[in-house]
């Protein structure tokens, strides 16, 4: 059968290696899985299958350094899932068989109790036996805190197969940030994560394994072993199975291109998650040992599990260029004869990704930069591409850093804003305009804090253009007049810090002191109505005020998962200040994930909720269907106002957290092109939204057995959410935050000289470029300090009144003092 696609140049940037006991893990597995029922008279395989699929090489290759015991282990667990990934795909899949499936599905928890002694029932299956057989023989090995990761991790793994299963059912195909998200459940590479682990002997220390640096380390790996499997699985997956859960197929549809454009752009992701797993490994994880005071011990336990990571990344990529379960044409291995077992012969192991001669090899997106934008879905029409070779790995890590800022965009460019829903604004907002300037002033947020240089982020006037009783009379339109105030002060609050950060800590690359900061605010926010320390700044004394005035009605229970959000919320903006720091476009991914962060999501949305008390019971609130419906509405919000902000946070503040920014380097491509990328990703959203109230929370309701009163508190939640999303929208079209007109006020530039701005800003670009040409003779003054290497901060002390010697304009001193 002719391949749909040419395989893309893959980003290995480790050698594979082979563990010494394979024979003996291929022949143990072998009898254990005949042992199990999974063979002959299994209907799913016999020997001949289990063979060619080789999984024995597949551990071995993935973990090289494992005992002969633990990768017989090992090979066993990954017999036991892709069989049960076959048995799933006849019996229930090819029938839609949803009812069985669930019932199938649900029996199998019973089979990995918390605790060992907990006794199991009798299996019914292969797949019953062969789970209760594994549990037994792994966890006595492991502590509680994997036990309960590992079981959530494979609980996900299979439940998650009713989503694959109700797309089908439906003939859905998934939007990509949908897709990404369901995929590392239903994919299994967490759950590799946690045998990497055990065969590693780096069972991960508990006080670090719910950071965002494991996190992040789990899900790129996760996304760069899900997203290659797709590329080698695609022809089988699609043309046999008729699986539409496919990221190839996924980009195929969203993008409107051809398979082999659409492979490219999953090779391209695959990298930047790569890249992402490297940049998280040397940025953040030296910093998380510190902060967490870890000992010697979990921090190599930490790095052992990186480099477990790592050694399945390019085990499991010469695994799938040598199996005949996949598309591979041939593999590898073909025609090289006995030269594979050759560590150092190209087509030996761990040498699978050097056809640097073959056509293409850069392993960058065939057709233009500026093409794939214009291949956006129902647009590919209007413009005429040109091929083009793509970026390699190392030019793609290079333009992420290299975005020079300030540089002149115009007007932000507005899409249509396309979502269904209306609201009607709450009666009190005039009342909530005047409390909330008056709360404003009262907390100091429209003064200069003392002794903080560039504290002074607000003015009575900016507080009057920003609006924010607008958007709360919308995402609350039902509040009364005091809960109305209280949700808009929330707001002020909120946005003055996301103001406050960047200028106050992320100009002087003050990390520490955001982080201090932030351990600050947590004790403003005590969950038992316990004393708080006295408020040094108005960001201080703002919290506890809101704090007060927001949890007395709330349970303990209740406060805590407030305070989690507003923490979520802080922390994010670390983050953002280290990108800041690194000078870094993110990868598109991160991005996504952590802006609804950075935006307050979870925050906001509870606001909404303030005057309904927990009407939402904490399991549903964590079923997959509602994190579904809450990431798509957050996601809509924080694109469209990426859409609204891009001229103020690229032109004017010189930001690199923007989608349409992040579309821009990871395509790219130009700015008209990244703006219908996001128009049509945020779209998918909204229609995933509508989806999911409408055909996966009635399922969720038949699953909960929930009776009509809580059905009607759901409905009333999705009806919040809908408010949510078209408040935020007014308010992002009616206040006076985003305009040119506004930003030129806002930031004193009523006569800005953008290019002078932009050649202010170059000193700090990578490469240190010259000022434009037609820059202010003064900003050329500006570069006749140090400029040797390391000096740059040397150029931090220039101020305004130094600028103002120099002769350059009043914007080019605003910009300044912005840094």
């Amino acid at each position: 059968m002719t391949q749909p696609f040419e395989l893309p140049s893959f980003y290995v940037p480790h050698p594979a290696r082979l563990n010494p006991h394979l024979e003996e893990a291929r022949t143990h597995s072998t009898a254990w899985a005949r042992e199990m029922g999974m063979l002959e008279g299994s209907g799913i395989w016999d020997q001949a299958d289990l063979e060619a699929h080789d999984y024995g090489l597949l551990c071995a290759y993935t973990h090289p350094d494992a005992s002969a015991e633990a990768l017989s282990l090992v090979t066993d667990w990954y017999v036991w899932v892709f069989f049960f990934d076959d048995h799933f795909l006849e019996v229930y899949k090819r029938t839609n068989d949803r009812e069985g499936g669930k019932a199938y599905l649900d029996r199998l928890p019973l089979f990995m109790p918390a605790d060992p002694a907990t006794p199991m029932p009798e299996p019914t299956n292969p797949v019953e036996a062969g789970l209760a057989d594994l549990w037994r023989r792994t966890v006595p090995a492991m502590g509680e805190d994997w036990r309960i990761r590992f079981a959530e991790s494979t609980r996900n793994l299979l439940n998650e197969s009713l989503w694959e299963l109700a797309n089908i059912n439906a003939g859905r195909i998934a939007n990509p940030v949908e897709y990404i998200e369901m995929r590392r459940k239903v994919g299994g590479a967490p759950w590799s994560a946690g045998l990497i682990e055990y065969a590693a002997g780096a069972e991960v220390p508990k006080e670090v394994s719910g950071s965002r640096p494991l996190r992040v380390l789990m899900d790129a790996f996760a996304d760069g072993v899900h997203l290659r499997n797709d590329l080698f699985s695609y022809q089988r997956e699609v043309e046999d199975e008729g699986e539409l859960s496919n990221g190839v197929l996924v980009l195929e549809t969203f993008l409107g291109c051809t398979t082999q454009e659409a492979a490219e752009a999953v090779n391209d992701l695959l990298t930047s998650r790569l890249q992402q797993f490297e940049n998280t490994v040397f940025t953040e994880l030296p910093v998380l040992f510190a902060e967490t005071g870890l000992d010697p011990e979990g921090c190599a336990r930490v790095l052992a599990y990186v480099k477990g990571l790592q050694d399945w990344q390019s085990g499991g990529h010469e695994w799938h260029m040598r199996s005949s379960r996949y598309m591979n044409g041939g593999g590898a291995a073909a025609g090289s004869g006995g030269n594979w077992w050759d560590a150092y012969a190209i087509g030996g192991v761990g040498t699978s990704a050097l056809d640097v001669l073959r056509p293409g090899a850069s392993g960058g997106l065939p057709g233009g930069m500026g093409e794939l934008g214009s291949l956006s879905r129902a647009r590919a029409a209007v413009e005429e591409s040109v091929p083009a070779a793509g970026p390699d790995p190392a030019a793609r890590r290079a333009r992420s850093h290299a975005h020079v800022p300030f540089q002149h965009v115009g007007p932000s460019r507005l899409p249509e804003f396309r979502h269904p829903f209306t609201v009607e604004p709450s009666p009190h907002l005039d009342s909530s305009r005047l409390h909330t300037g008056a709360w404003a002033e009262r907390m100091g947020l429209l003064e200069t804090q003392p002794g903080v240089i560039g504290s002074g982020v607000w003015t009575a006037e900016k507080l009057a253009d920003y609006d924010f009783p607008l958007c709360s009379a919308g995402i609350h339109p039902d509040a009364t007049a005091e809960e109305l105030d209280l949700t808009s002060d929330w707001l002020a609050w909120g946005t003055y810090a996301d103001d406050y950060y960047p200028v106050v800590f992320g100009r002087r690359r003050d990390l520490l002191g955001a982080r201090l900061q932030n351990e600050r605010f947590s004790a403003f926010m005590p969950v038992d109505g316990g004393p708080v320390p006295d408020p040094v700044n108005a960001l201080e004394r703002g919290l506890a005020d809101l704090w007060r005035r927001t949890v007395a009605p709330m349970t303990v229970e209740a406060r805590r998962r407030f305070r989690e959000a507003v923490e979520s919320m802080v922390a994010s903006w670390l983050w953002e200040l280290a990108n800041q720091a690194q000078h870094r476009i993110p990868d598109p991914v991160d991005y996504i994930e952590m802006r609804r962060r950075t935006f307050g999501s979870d925050l906001t949305m509870g606001l909404g909720r303030l005057s309904h008390g927990q009407a939402v019971p904490q399991a549903i609130h964590e079923s997959g269907p509602m994190r579904s419906l809450e990431n798509a509405a957050a996601d809509y919000a924080c694109m469209m106002n990426d859409l609204y902000s891009y001229q103020k946070e690229v032109e004017y503040e010189g930001e690199v957290h923007n989608a349409v920014l992040v579309v821009q380097n990871f395509f790219n491509c130009d700015y008209p092109s990244a703006v219908r990328i996001v128009d049509d990703l945020m779209h998918s959203r909204v229609d995933q939204f509508q989806h999911v109230a409408q055909n996966e929370f009635p399922v969720l309701y038949e699953d909960f057995g929930l009776d009509a009163e809580a059905r009607a508190l759901l409905d009333g939640h999705v009806k919040r959410l809908e408010n949510w999303i078209a408040g935020i929208d007014v308010w992002h079209r009616d206040c006076r935050r985003y305009g040119e007109a506004d930003l030129r006020r806002h930031f004193g530039l009523e006569t800005a000289t953008v290019p002078a701005v932009a050649a202010l800003s170059a000193a700090d670009a990578p490469g240190g470029e010259a000022p434009a040409a037609d820059a202010p003779a003064g900003v050329a003054a500006l570069r006749l300090g140090p400029t040797g290497f390391g000096t740059a901060g040397a150029r931090a002390p220039l101020g305004g009144a130094v600028l103002a010697a120099a002769g350059a304009p009043g914007p080019v001193r605003a910009a300044a003092e912005l840094r």
